[in-house]
């Protein structure tokens, strides 16, 4: 199975695409999709969307997975998110791709075994279960190859 994952943003979206070959995952791709400083919100969105696709057609997943949106404090943030996670869901839908939705709980779970691992301990993880030399980086990025994990681990999809 090769999953897409993504972890959404309207300034910086991550994604990172996972395969599982038996009992072993290999690390296919990751990056960030960063949006121009300063665009119309709705550029920003277009600039994800057409992201996604080049992403979808180069990579050519079987599922795509995304984090579940988690509002801690800042409300107006949070909205922004939503609507750029709404941009890679339509898409995916778009390409026929079956969605995985992880709780940001879940993704730590999968990957570290414990729901409250510091971002340090999931990307270490990352690094160990895809056998990279390092780190991925940048953050956003080794969150969307986690949130890909978390879709091969699981094996669900629920839209």
């Amino acid at each position: 199975m090769r999953v897409l994952g993504f972890d959404p943003g309207t300034a910086t979206t991550g994604y990172g695409v996972v395969e599982n070959k038996g009992s072993r995952l290999h690390h296919v791709a990751h990056g960030v999709i960063a949006t121009p400083a300063g665009a119309p919100f709705a550029i920003r969105l277009k600039t994800i969307f057409e992201e996604c696709q080049r992403l979808l057609d180069l990579h050519h997943p079987d599922a795509v997975a995304i984090e579940k949106i988690y509002f801690s404090q800042n409300v107006t943030t949070g909205i922004s998110v939503a609507q750029a996670r709404g941009v890679i869901a339509v898409t995916a839908a778009l390409a026929g791709k079956p969605i995985g939705e992880f709780s940001p709980l879940e993704v730590k779970n999968a990957v570290v075994g414990y729901g409250k691992a510091a971002k340090r301990q999931v990307q270490e993880m990352v690094k160990i279960l895809l056998n990279l030399d390092e780190l991925p980086k940048p953050d956003d990025a080794a969150d969307a190859l986690a949130i890909a994990i978390c879709q091969v681990h699981a094996g669900k999809i629920t839209g």
